[in-house]
């Protein structure tokens, strides 16, 4: 087929409901970015969420095909620039078997069984994010296109993984909402195989970052726990041996546990949510940890624990520094700023001469350029020296796409004063 021709079929009819672009707004769908937003669309159709639509350019041209959100600032989220290929369940399949086969050469029973299977745009599936714990997965549906699709997801992901006996959907009640759906809370078994163990299903042990732990699979973080740092705590407990270490937002415990095997002197953990501590001291106990009197936990409000340590005259060798996201959009990013700034400078003036600071943050909103901005003020104003010895980022299996940078949202720093 010719150009001219080629373009001539790009404007022809499509299958699919059309919504209209608005001068100049097709840029980033030119660059293969997921996302279309409202203020982008010039006309779009009457539609029930998540129906699948065409996305064309003011001129015409057809560029993407996607899910509507009608009441979503996220208009369309795009599954495929080939306007040949429908936004339906068999994509999503393929998407799937080719986001498992990226990862198969991170799976290992004895090392790593808990992992992303599906990372959302970096993938090809905006607003679907799926982790594999042992034999069992659990998703989060963040889309009305993927809560369309709920019912027939569960039985898709047994079919594709035989070795799997469950699927679970641990809804996000604030995305639902986003999404003008209703919300929901609780976790849902979506499909199962026959005689699969309710028990084991809820409750499943793991190994990953260098340790074993039990995963909630129905109520722990996320969609159970957290994966991304898992390569971060390896290299981080590596750093421990002989050193005294202070582990702040520890949750259930993934860099004590790695710091504890690798040799610390001593670990401080706090956090001020108990069910995170009773985690912590059930992984410890499956690590053989448990009454180690090397380990300390306390159940604290951070930022008022860490002027508590200051004022006592506390300190440490080597400090991790891991908050949950303080910033969800761009709107609270510089309110998120100052936190990590706070943080950051305490922890720095909590460092022995030599100490090492591992900090990090999981905001997209904040970039990576503008928390070393951040780190570096607050090196500054508590009089410390600092220099970077490691960047760190976020876990393999959850790969950032060169069209999305958003992907990229958990970045760090290992800073030596």
């Amino acid at each position: 087929m010719s150009a001219t021709a080629a373009t001539d079929a790009s404007r022809g009819k499509s299958a699919l409901p059309e919504v209209l672009l608005r001068p100049g707004r097709e840029k980033s769908l030119l660059r293969r970015h997921p996302w279309v937003f409202s203020g982008a669309v010039a006309a779009a159709p009457d539609l029930p969420p998540g129906e699948p639509v065409a996305v064309r350019a003011s001129d015409g041209r057809l560029l993407a095909t996607g899910f509507l959100s009608p009441a979503s600032q996220l208009r369309v989220r795009v599954l495929s620039f080939d306007e040949s290929t429908p936004a339906d369940l068999s994509l999503v399949r393929r998407r799937v078997e080719a986001a498992a086969a990226l990862r198969a050469p991170l799976w290992d029973a004895q090392r790593r069984s808990a992992m992303r299977l599906v990372h959302g745009e970096s993938d090809g599936l905006p607003g679907f994010v799926a982790d594999r714990y042992g034999p069992v997965i659990c998703v989060q549906l963040l889309c009305a296109g993927f809560q369309r699709l709920r019912d027939a997801i569960g039985p898709m992901l047994l079919d594709l993984f035989p070795d799997v006996s469950a699927v679970i959907e641990r809804p996000d009640a604030k995305a639902l909402a986003r999404e003008g759906l209703p919300p929901r809370q609780e976790a849902e078994l979506l499909a199962a195989r026959p005689g699969a163990d309710t028990a084991a299903i809820r409750r499943v042990l793991v190994n990953f970052g260098g340790s074993r732990r039990l995963v909630d699979t129905f109520c722990g973080q996320k969609t159970g726990t957290y994966l991304d740092q898992a390569e971060n705590q390896i290299a981080v407990g590596a750093l421990a041996s002989g050193r005294d270490v202070l582990d702040v937002f520890c949750c259930d415990g993934g860099f004590t546990l790695a710091c504890l095997r690798g040799g610390a002197k001593s670990v401080l953990s706090v956090d001020s949510s108990a069910p995170a501590l009773e985690a912590l001291a059930e992984n410890l106990a499956l690590n053989g940890l448990d009454g180690d009197a090397r380990c300390e936990t306390t159940r604290a409000d951070a930022f008022e624990f860490l002027r508590k340590l200051r004022d006592s005259r506390r300190s440490f060798d080597l400090i991790v520094l891991d908050p949950p996201k303080l910033a969800e959009t761009k709107v609270r990013a510089e309110k998120a700023c100052r936190a990590y700034k706070d943080l950051n400078l305490l922890c720095f003036k909590l460092l022995r001469p030599g100490g090492l600071l591992a900090t990090f943050s999981c905001s997209g909103a904040v970039d990576p350029a503008l928390f070393r901005a951040v780190v570096a003020e607050a090196a500054c104003d508590a009089g410390r020296d600092a220099k970077t010895i490691r960047f760190f980022s976020q876990s393999p299996d959850h790969p950032v796409a060169l069209s999305f940078p958003e992907g990229l949202y958990l970045k760090g720093l290992l800073c030596a004063v």
